[in-house]
């Protein structure tokens, strides 16, 4: 049923998917997309130093990172509601989506003013408030900027320039870390003004949504509430698949540190774990989405999560560290960054055909909640798990999670999918 469902919205309403040369996308697309560039610098360096920061250098235990990094996914997870609803209702995306980019400016330079693990996680929490009130909007104005045909190119050209930066911010904060003496303030101190410099820009180059064409009588329909949203074709149906396979989605915190104890690894090389990860993104986000337009979003974004399982059996494999550390990263950070590229702009993309433009922010904001929501218990289990059990057996039982979620996923989408599902 899920892929049947899902393959129907890839093709209902669509227009062909473009061919020939690529196409310019439009102006508000790439302007969002230089915005998240220079946000996820600021963001990916304070995210590159952060494991180590609160586990070696403030004695966070696994239990509570896995908190702090579910609170990253999902604690927050109701403001993406909030901030689509508000979005929607006053036709006003932009202003939302630059009131969560500057409330997370704010923060970073408020963690120059903490200093112990849970008034760090507080300021945390305020900064995921930022992107939560942020990612709807954002993902809206891009999504009401093109055809439904080329939902996936235009989400996996925002997602490549998004990912530059996520390439970048690590490297920042490698060069950071190389040269001051106080380490962590001063990547938190480039960060902030990084992330200032990127609400400047929004102000500036992007676009506000074109409002929808005013009904035949030119009278405004009542706002439908969001619980209408879930009875939508195929809607429920990606709800329900990113949440079961969210739950068991490893955090690439996680999947980092599990690498650096493989690897004994420096602390001051920690930082470039992720831009492996970002590079190998940033090459496959707008091949992935175009190949997402032509084969279908949901049978995409499936491969992803089994390119992530294959990282984490390669990281449960007794492959000996001295002599294969470089099989071990690549067969780690390549597979993860191809997990983004499927799974990231692609979901976006096969639930934006289905959503009226008056509904599409809150539409993108129920599935971004329950994504998030599954993620944030999803790390909560896995931190429990390395507590009680280790990092290794805490792995294992994500990797079974996730093998028997794939499974089932297929197996019901298959059993329902009918004569017109090829999938």
């Amino acid at each position: 049923m899920y892929l049947s469902t899902s393959r129907a919205s890839d093709v209902a309403g669509d227009t062909p998917a473009p061919k020939g040369p690529l196409r310019a996308v439009p102006g508000t697309v790439f302007a969002l997309g230089l915005v998240s560039l220079v946000t996820d610098v600021s963001a990916e360096m304070v995210t590159a130093v952060l494991p180590l920061y609160l586990m070696a250098g403030l004695g966070m235990s696994p239990l509570a990172f896995g908190a702090l990094d579910g609170l990253h996914q999902g604690a927050t997870a109701v403001l993406r509601l909030a901030g689509g609803r508000i979005a929607d209702r006053t036709r006003r995306h932009k202003l939302v989506a630059g009131a969560g980019y500057a409330l997370s400016a704010a923060c970073k330079a408020a963690l120059l003013a903490v200093a112990t693990p849970w008034s760090v996680a507080a300021v945390l929490a305020a900064d995921r408030t930022g992107k939560g009130l942020r990612t709807a909007p954002r993902d809206a104005l891009i999504s009401l900027s093109v055809p439904p045909g080329e939902q996936g190119r235009a989400f996996g050209v925002h997602r490549a320039l998004d990912t530059a930066g996520a390439l970048l911010g690590p490297l920042a904060a490698f060069g950071v870390l190389w040269v001051a003496v106080d380490g962590y303030a001063a990547v938190f101190t480039v960060s902030c003004c990084v992330a200032v410099l990127g609400v400047v820009l929004l102000a500036l180059f992007v676009r506000e949504a074109p409002a929808p064409a005013p009904a035949p009588d030119r009278t405004r329909p009542a706002p439908l509430p969001v619980r209408t949203l879930l009875r939508l074709p195929g809607l429920r149906g990606l709800c329900v698949t990113a949440a079961v396979l969210g739950l068991f989605t490893v955090g690439d915190a996680f999947l980092y540190l599990l690498l650096q104890r493989r690897l004994d690894l420096s602390a001051g090389y920690f930082p470039l774990l992720p831009v492996g990860t970002a590079a190998v993104f940033l090459l496959a986000a707008l091949p992935v989405g175009r190949l997402a337009d032509r084969l279908g979003r949901r049978r995409v974004f499936l491969g992803g999560h089994v390119l992530l399982l294959g990282a984490c059996l390669l990281l449960l494999a007794p492959v000996p560290a001295a002599g294969a550390g470089a099989l071990l990263v690549v067969g780690v950070l390549a597979p993860l960054g191809l997990f983004y590229a499927a799974t990231d702009g692609v979901l976006m993309a096969a639930a934006g055909p289905l959503l009226p433009a008056g509904l599409r922010t809150t539409g993108l904001a129920v599935l971004q909640t329950a994504q998030a929501l599954a993620r944030f218990a999803g790390s909560l289990l896995f931190g429990a798990a390395w507590t009680l059990w280790g990092p290794g057996p805490a792995l294992a039982l994500a990797a079974a999670g996730l093998s028997l979620s794939l499974a089932a996923v297929s197996v019901v989408g298959s059993g329902h999918a009918g004569d017109t599902a090829n999938s």
